[in-house]
């Protein structure tokens, strides 16, 4: 159990995510000059409803994900801009409101890769469609697209899909909290192959006369 600074947000952040902000609250400034200082990580949670970043309004999720400081860009008024890149996925077990920031006691977890096999045929099922999502992306941006550079392993490949998701922050967050990297890997197939549908057909709409036919009452 530690005593981690939380940073109530309405974003979802993964390991290896890069995350900007721009800090300007005097409750986060103090906060984020402690993690400076000390040159710890600060944790980055889901607010599940509210709509301020912390008080009695606010509700957050309970699985977050750790963010290491990596560049500061200081400015008037003590303000800073900050980049910050996730490192680990963590589960509040209690929340410490005695400082103007809130405090977290957390346990650091990753998902277990304890069915390889399940692993390795989830993967081949999740390399291509990320490939052809991020085709379609590349497309409509009209740049290029190397599909080479997407890895193989079924543990990078969870990571740079869960990372490279463009979808809403209930499903990355449910992403977040996977025990398993099988099961991981199980639910970003089941979303790129929704999403990856789902673009398609927002970029490149059926004709004014597409037709599928009458709907049965039953």
């Amino acid at each position: 159990m530690y005593d981690l600074p939380l940073f109530p947000l309405n974003t979802v952040l993964f390991p290896g995510m890069q995350l900007k902000l721009h800090i300007f609250e005097e409750r986060y400034k103090l906060m984020i000059r402690r993690c400076i200082h000390d040159e710890t990580p600060f944790g980055v949670i889901l607010i599940r409803s509210g709509r301020e970043a912390l008080g009695p309004v606010a509700i957050t999720h309970d699985v977050g994900c750790t963010a290491k400081i990596i560049e500061v860009q200081k400015l008037p008024f003590d303000r800073m801009n900050i980049v910050a890149v996730g490192q680990r996925r963590f589960r509040v077990r209690g929340l410490d409101h005695s400082k103007p920031y809130l405090l977290g006691d957390v346990e650091y977890f990753a998902p277990r890769d304890d069915d390889k096999p399940a692993m390795r045929r989830f993967g081949r099922s999740l390399r291509p469609l990320i490939i052809r999502y991020l085709e379609i992306l590349a497309s409509a941006e009209k740049v290029d697209f190397d599909p080479e550079l997407i890895p193989r392993s079924p543990k990078s490949l969870a990571q740079i899909a869960a990372i490279l998701l463009q979808a809403d922050n209930a499903q990355k967050q449910e992403l977040l909290r996977q025990d398993t990297m099988a099961q991981l890997l199980n639910l970003l197939v089941e979303i790129y192959r929704l999403e990856t549908m789902l673009l398609g057909m927002r970029l490149n709409p059926p004709d004014d006369d597409f037709n599928i036919g009458p709907f049965s009452s039953n």
